[in-house]
């Protein structure tokens, strides 16, 4: 599907004085081709954005209003960007997707399924940057997130947004589920030398450290600067709600069910994520056969680059940007391989690979409001 010449996306924004709410307006004010129409943050409703977060000052942004007193039947939106909390969006997409409305963008798409875009027509288009429907089974989410699922069968409907691996499906797709941020940084380099059978799915761990925005903006007292500065601690010890996801896309890459030791960590920054994964080489396999297999996987990726050897991915090579980076290292222990990856958390790990995602979804360029380099040093 595409966007006729000169028609832009009329955006809407739940959540959106959040970290994840705040990226997104950062990178949709650059996009040309879409216009923020509607913001809402309970919390802040009311205020002017640039009293929120004064460095979006000077943006033509429309006010923040709480959310139960949107009129969705009144809104003329085409896609809303869902940034709350987990656990709170299944029911209030399950109701948005059941609005009607007018959609100028969806009656002009003139390329891609007639049935897909009859489908998407009455009722806005939905990317959601929660967990809440990024697990294939409902089953496995009341495990992990502690209450049924309260959309089952939304759910079954759901694209899993990991862009580099969803493109195919996400043109005619009513709502996409983004990817967490560790599953993104350890699913891009792992799933491939899965797939190519190059490393042995047993044994494979992945050490993650996160900057601490993607704990969110609300107050907690685990976040504060005394609790986190000057140390580094893990959490969430072979218990955290990512690990299931990214077994449940590394299982697909694979074509069997497989587990993974995964074990996350908070540093003392602001934003940014780096995986350093354990593997196991399968049968012959060298270290330079698990190089040369990601840079043929993601050679024509605007995002996703392998790094020359010897390189080390470091997260201030990303900060800010849209990419990610992997590096691939031979181990002391024989058979064994280390590979390195990083991304920022609130770029690639979820504002950015959301607007990545509506691109693709609208056959727009996949670079368009993510040009930017990362920002250094």
């Amino acid at each position: 599907m595409t966007v006729v010449l000169g028609k832009k996306i009329r955006i809407g924004i739940l959540g959106a004085s959040g970290y994840t709410g705040a990226e997104l307006v950062r990178l949709l004010s650059r996009h040309p081709r879409a216009e923020i129409v509607l913001m809402t943050a309970d919390s802040h409703a009311g205020e002017p954005y640039d009293q929120v977060f004064p460095h979006l000052g000077g943006l033509d942004l429309p006010g923040l209003v709480k959310l139960d007193e949107v009129e969705w039947a009144g809104v003329e939106v085409d896609v809303v960007f869902c940034g709350l909390p987990h656990g709170t969006t299944q029911e209030i997409i399950s109701g948005l997707l059941h609005t009607t409305h007018h959609s100028v963008i969806d009656e002009v798409l003139h390329e891609g399924p007639g049935d897909a875009a009859a489908a998407i027509r009455g009722a806005p288009r939905v990317i959601d940057l929660s967990a809440d429907f990024r697990l294939d089974s409902t089953a496995t989410y009341a495990e992990w997130y502690g209450h049924e699922h309260y959309a089952p069968d939304l759910q079954a409907e759901a694209v899993y947004g990991l862009t580099e691996t969803a493109r195919e499906r996400l043109p005619g797709a009513r709502l996409v589920a983004c990817p967490g941020c560790y599953p993104t940084v350890a699913i891009l380099p792992l799933a491939p030398l899965l797939a190519a059978g190059m490393i042995a799915p047993e044994d494979i761990i992945i050490d993650a450290k996160s900057g601490i925005t993607g704990a969110g903006r609300g107050a907690k007292q685990a976040n504060l600067f005394s609790e986190v500065s000057e140390g580094i601690h893990a959490y969430g010890i072979g218990q955290h709600r990512h690990g299931p996801e990214i077994e449940q896309e590394l299982s697909k890459a694979f074509g069997d069910d497989l587990t993974v030791a995964f074990t996350p960590h908070l540093v003392p920054m602001n934003r940014g994520i780096l995986a350093t994964s354990y593997v196991r080489l399968a049968g012959e396999t060298s270290v330079e056969d698990l190089r040369d297999c990601l840079w043929e996987r993601y050679e024509q990726e605007p995002f996703v680059r392998v790094v020359a050897e010897g390189v080390a991915p470091a997260t201030r090579h990303v900060r800010g940007a849209n990419h990610c980076l992997i590096g691939v290292f031979p181990s002391r222990l024989p058979d064994r391989a280390i590979i390195v990856s990083v991304i920022d958390n609130l770029v690639k790990g979820a504002s950015g690979q959301a607007v990545q995602n509506m691109n693709v979804m609208y056959n727009l360029d996949e670079r368009m409001g993510l040009e930017q380099e990362a920002l250094f040093p």
